[in-house]
């Protein structure tokens, strides 16, 4: 079939473009962090504590399962369109969670606002590689990585200075803003070349990949807390779960168009580097969603309070996925870095482990700062990699394999934690809260007797322990894994094919005469 590949004009401002995509990832960015020191006064004036994690969940369920969609539209039809569409779709979901008046509507209204983030970063990331050199793009993914670290500083203090001052539902409008201003951006900014691309979006893939995360997301988050992991309700759901993989599995392999070409899969660097990515969203995601419970009742913090003693982690992130960028385009090596930050990921996660009540506020920042310098290079890392050797035709749907798998990681570690957070809360609890916990809320803690209230706040550090001593198990895997990613040097262009480079090199090194000249085939 006909195509042309889309692309931007000669004349495109390629630092307005890159303005344009920081600003998309800081919306994108914005509608994961800025709940989190949100929820203590959310589930205390809407109820639903047993619900709590879903209000993180179904935004990450929605935008994982939309991403590969996201990723063949635009690859099919051209990036600033299908952006431009995600955008809408985010704001008016993050309108209607701002007029939620129960927390299923607020549930609701976040899978809405998730349909539309699934796209964002995806359809961005992909953009960046249709314009940028892979050896470039390592300093510019780092750049973009470290806007994700900023968006997880200001998420939670914008989150709890606008609670504190104002209520809530600004925390959702105040995406309004900053999405009509991306729009704007994106519109002036970015041009693409006319696609005209005859071809069939995989309908059936998708929406067996959307039931699957779906059936996976629920028989995880359900297991040990709404139903014993013994019960019919929860073996269905996991029997559902690979019956509809394995049935993905089989149309993907047989479609003329999949959504998520199962060749992709044959290639190391993009089943290593997402293998990594996705226990690393594991871990992530449970510890975004939980510390900043921990700083508010077991602290006393209030929430914009609790928001900046997790700069530390944030500075973290921030710093090594910049740092990480800058070495990439300078030796356009990356192999060693997820082993390293690996590493430090676990040790960060045991020493989270520990905590108590009387843990000094200096050794927590330590053990945050320790936890975000592991979690900073993955993600600009695993993009910059995977678009390196992914074939230029499945740059989209390369992209957005790696997003679905960090995301997929993420979903599956906040409903994974939350049960296992919610079953140890309420076993120490018993009776301590008033309604057994229904309403909790640090207030409602505050309110109770000195020997109740220090019985609420040990039971609560106790049900942590396992959140942190599980996402550390399974780093422990990520850095395993880390060690069988095979290096493909960074190209110095658009064109250059990643494998005919390695080839050069090795050719160049070994002293070979006759080797192809790819700078002219550049």
């Amino acid at each position: 079939m006909a195509a042309t590949e889309p692309s931007p004009t000669p004349h495109q401002p390629v630092g307005l473009i890159i303005g344009a995509i920081a600003a998309t990832l800081l919306l994108a960015s914005l509608g994961q962090t800025i709940v989190s020191t949100a929820l203590p006064t959310i589930v205390g004036e809407l109820g639903g504590l047993d619900h709590l994690s879903w209000v993180v969940t179904s935004y990450l369920l929605a935008s994982t399962v939309v991403a590969p969609v996201y990723g063949k539209l635009g690859d099919l039809y051209g990036r600033k369109v299908v952006l431009q569409v995600a955008i809408v779709i985010f704001l008016a979901g993050a309108t209607l969670c701002g007029f939620a008046n129960s927390m299923v509507f607020l549930i609701a209204a976040r899978a809405l606002q998730g349909l539309g983030g699934g796209g964002l970063m995806v359809v961005a990331m992909a953009i960046i590689g249709d314009v940028i050199p892979p050896r470039q793009r390592g300093r510019i993914q780092g750049l973009f990585a470290g806007v994700f670290g900023v968006a997880t500083i200001v998420g939670p203090l914008l989150g709890g200075f606008l609670v504190e001052q104002l209520s809530w539902p600004w925390i959702f409008f105040v995406n309004l803003p900053i999405g009509l201003l991306a729009l704007g951006v994106i519109a002036v900014a970015l041009k693409t070349s006319p696609v005209r691309r005859q071809a069939k979006i995989d309908y059936l893939g998708a929406a067996l990949l959307a039931s699957s995360l779906s059936a996976l997301v629920l028989f995880t988050s359900l297991g040990g807390g709404s139903f014993p992991w013994s019960s019919p309700t929860i073996l269905a759901l996991i029997a559902l779960t690979i019956l509809l993989l394995a049935l993905f599995v089989f149309v993907e392999a047989r479609a003329t168009a999949p959504l998520l070409p199962l060749s992709l899969f044959r290639d190391n660097t993009f089943l290593v580097t997402n293998g990594i990515g996705f226990i690393v969203g594991f871990a992530m995601f449970g510890c975004i969603a939980f510390l900043p419970l921990f700083l508010q009742v077991v602290r006393g913090l209030s929430p914009t309070e609790s928001g900046l003693s997790l700069l530390p982690m944030m500075a973290g992130i921030l710093g090594a996925s910049v740092l990480a960028g800058q070495v990439m385009s300078r030796t356009g090596r990356y192999r060693w870095m997820p082993i390293a930050a690996t590493a430090l990921l676990i040790l960060g996660l045991l020493l989270l482990s520990l905590l108590t009540a009387k843990t000094d506020p200096w050794a927590l920042g330590a053990y945050m700062f320790i936890t975000g310098i592991g979690i900073g290079p993955v993600s600009s890392v695993s993009i910059t990699a995977v678009q390196n050797a992914a074939p230029r035709e499945m740059l989209g749907v390369a992209t957005a394999g790696t997003t679905l798998f960090r995301q997929i990681g993420g979903s599956i570690g906040v409903a994974v934690f939350g049960a296992i957070f919610a079953n140890r809360l309420s076993g120490a609890l018993g009776g301590a809260l008033p309604g057994g916990g229904a309403a909790f809320s640090a207030s409602a803690i505050g309110a109770l007797p000195p020997a109740k209230r220090e019985l609420v706040m040990s039971a609560f550090v106790e049900a942590l322990h396992p959140v942190f001593l599980v996402a550390a198990g399974a780093s422990v895997l990520a850095f395993a894994l880390s060690w069988f990613l095979k290096e493909i040097p960074l190209a110095a262009t658009l064109r250059a094919e990643p494998q005919a480079e390695l080839a050069a090199e090795e050719a160049a090194a070994a002293g070979v005469v006759g080797a192809p000249d790819y700078a002219r085939l550049r």
